[in-house]
């Protein structure tokens, strides 16, 4: 289930905000500029679809968000518990970076969580299955993966080249709660 928590920056003890219900966590973060919503797509996956059969169910929902945000591509990305770099990959974003684009994923399966440092507060949001979040150019944040990573997102990009993190130095990613 989809979930908002939100944190001061000073204290992890006491959550100030939480959510599930997921009209809740969008009005809450579009107070930010952080876009939240639902897709559904447009036919059965089946069991195991392969990237092209993603991008085809849900190329309706892509082809509105680009017409409005002007991205210029997309892609597919899956990360199961069995990948041999899981934790070279999971500590490589657990650290606060910024992006000089927006962050767009949406989550096809699985669940990651994306935490958002804005304004003395920590948003930390649980996307789950159906789950679309676009992180604003250069919003300070994070992602977790877990442990044991399992998802299937549709990346959404306005230029490849230009999706580099560039890490704050800031430790605060250390002192919040991570997926098991």
């Amino acid at each position: 289930m989809s979930a908002l928590t939100i944190y001061s920056d000073t204290d992890t003890s006491q959550p100030q905000w939480h959510s599930v219900d997921a009209e809740e966590i969008r009005r809450q973060l579009a107070t930010k500029g952080v876009r939240f919503e639902r897709w559904q797509a447009d036919r059965d996956l089946g069991a195991a679809p392969d990237s092209d059969t993603v991008l085809a169910a849900y190329q309706h929902a892509i082809d509105r968000l680009v017409a409005e945000k002007g991205y210029q591509s997309w892609d597919v990305i899956s990360m199961r518990a069995d990948n041999p770099q899981k934790e070279t990959l999971r500590s490589k974003f657990l650290a606060e970076h910024t992006h000089g684009e927006d962050e767009v994923r949406f989550f096809v399966e699985g669940a990651g969580l994306f935490c958002l440092h804005l304004d003395g507060e920590v948003y930390q949001i649980l996307c789950e299955k159906n789950d679309l979040i676009s992180v604003p150019a250069g919003t300070a944040h994070w992602f977790d993966m877990g442990s044991e990573p399992h998802f299937t997102a549709i990346r959404i990009f306005d230029n490849q080249e230009g999706w580099v993190a560039r890490f704050t130095g800031d430790n605060i990613a250390d002192a919040y709660p991570r997926l098991p």
